[in-house]
């Protein structure tokens, strides 16, 4: 039976506890650094000559749902009544509402260092060393909504117009293209800065701290990010039915970006499953 993802900001207590306490359990494990660890290597960019499966690239979604996937059975295992709530950050919008309460998140990094003194996550609590990185810092970091160079977070228009397109990825799939669900969700957009930034990039620029860069799994708020991505890809799905993810197949003959993505129906590394599988997760769960 399909279980529930549900929208963080309808959790009762004990869900928000249950949640918190199965992460910790992970943490205290070290299964949790395995996944910042996964996320790190594949952490590819449109420049790197290699293949691209997790970024920039059209199996960016399939990707993301089968990490989530395998975080979320890990947490059931040590609670089957936890699931990933998703966070809707066109509606939660505050830095202090959820998922950022005391009782669930924490909130922002203080100013100086930008470290998180408040929640389960905190340094002081002793609960959640940084110990995978890509910098020297071991304690968890936020810089919700970037005062000193305030940053909006995307809108539900924003989300439409990506969901408003019919064609899943358009070549060259990369960073670079202009129309396609995909990259409008992804949001890697023209110019620089904070313009460039569209719905699941701002939305890590806009946390910050940790939440920027590869090793963004170091904040739990990650899952609850992408969730909400997955959430849009189920929606696009809905409403384009007739549509598929693209490409079928690889790109033809000198193509640069042939051998560098993965077409619909080859397996996606590191796991033993393809694009087309990840297709339809109808009986594994469900959003509220």
């Amino acid at each position: 039976m399909a279980y529930t993802r549900k929208d963080v900001s309808t959790l009762t207590r004990t869900e928000k506890r249950r949640f918190v306490d199965a992460l910790l359990a992970l943490k205290r494990s070290g299964e949790y650094d395995e996944f910042v660890r996964l996320h790190i290597d594949y952490y590819v960019s449109d420049g790197e000559k290699k293949l691209r499966t997790a970024h920039m690239a059209p199996s960016f979604l399939p990707w993301h749902r089968r990490f989530l996937l395998d975080l979320e059975n890990a947490l059931r295992r040590v609670d089957s009544s936890v699931t990933v709530p998703y966070w809707d950050w066109t509606k939660d919008r505050s830095t202090t509402g959820a998922p950022w309460t005391d009782d669930l998140l924490g909130g922002t990094g203080r100013r100086s260092d930008h470290r998180v003194t408040t929640g389960p996550f905190a340094h002081s609590t002793g609960n959640w060393p940084i110990r995978v990185n890509v910098v020297s810092t071991s304690f968890l970091t936020r810089n919700l909504g970037r005062p000193a160079d305030p940053l909006a977070l995307p809108t539900r228009s924003d989300v439409t117009w990506a969901l408003d397109d019919p064609v899943y990825d358009t070549s060259p799939w990369d960073s670079t293209v202009r129309t396609g669900f995909r990259n409008k969700l992804e949001g890697w957009g023209s110019g620089s800065g904070s313009v460039s930034w569209r719905n699941h990039n701002r939305v890590h620029r806009w946390v910050g701290g940790a939440m920027v860069g590869g090793a963004s799994v170091n904040d739990p708020v990650f899952w609850l990010h992408h969730a909400f991505v997955d959430l849009q890809w189920t929606r696009w799905q809905a409403r384009h039915s007739s549509h598929r993810y693209l490409p079928a197949a690889q790109p033809a003959q000198g193509s640069a970006q042939r051998g560098r993505i993965v077409a619909r129906h080859e397996k996606l590394p590191p796991w033993n499953v393809t694009p087309d599988q990840l297709d339809d997760v109808g009986g594994v769960y469900r959003y509220a």
